[in-house]
């Protein structure tokens, strides 16, 4: 066991079987409501607190985008009325060895927007693409023994 914390840069991103170059993720955020409640013959004047619905924001991936790669368009454009198809993404963080230490396991996920950088002549950046999905909520599993 390292005496370091790890580091935030050495990432991958699949889904559908196939691995997605990213830049950048953003969005691994849980939270729980708060429920208030007060019974009226409650003995002090105060509510209680209870964890109520869990929630989970949006996730965003950010990549450079490349000739002929369209999937993110692809994706977000395969959208119907009601229907998306829907895919389970693994985001994969690696030690200074490269091997495995954490992955979020985030469950049904779909595109719900797709941006791209500015288009500006007196710039020269690299062209970025932004794919926002929407998720049913996302497991750790950190531990050695992560594959």
């Amino acid at each position: 066991m390292s005496n370091y914390p790890l580091v935030n840069f050495n990432f991958e991103v699949s889904w559908s079987g196939g691995k997605i170059g990213c830049a950048e993720v953003s969005g691994l955020t849980m939270s729980n409501d708060i429920i208030t409640y007060r019974d009226g013959i409650a003995p002090l004047p105060s509510a209680i607190k209870m964890p109520g619905l869990r929630k989970f924001e949006n996730i965003t991936l950010r990549r450079g985008m490349f000739s002929g790669n369209n999937d993110f368009y692809n994706w977000i454009n395969g959208i119907s009325q009601n229907a998306a198809e829907r895919s389970d993404i693994n985001i994969s963080l690696f030690d200074e060895a490269h091997n495995v230490v954490v992955v979020w396991l985030v469950t049904n996920a779909w595109p719900c927007r797709l941006s791209y950088l500015q288009l500006k002549s007196g710039e020269s950046h690299a062209m970025m693409e932004e794919l926002e999905i929407a998720h049913e909520g996302w497991t750790v599993q950190n531990d050695s023994t992560t594959t």
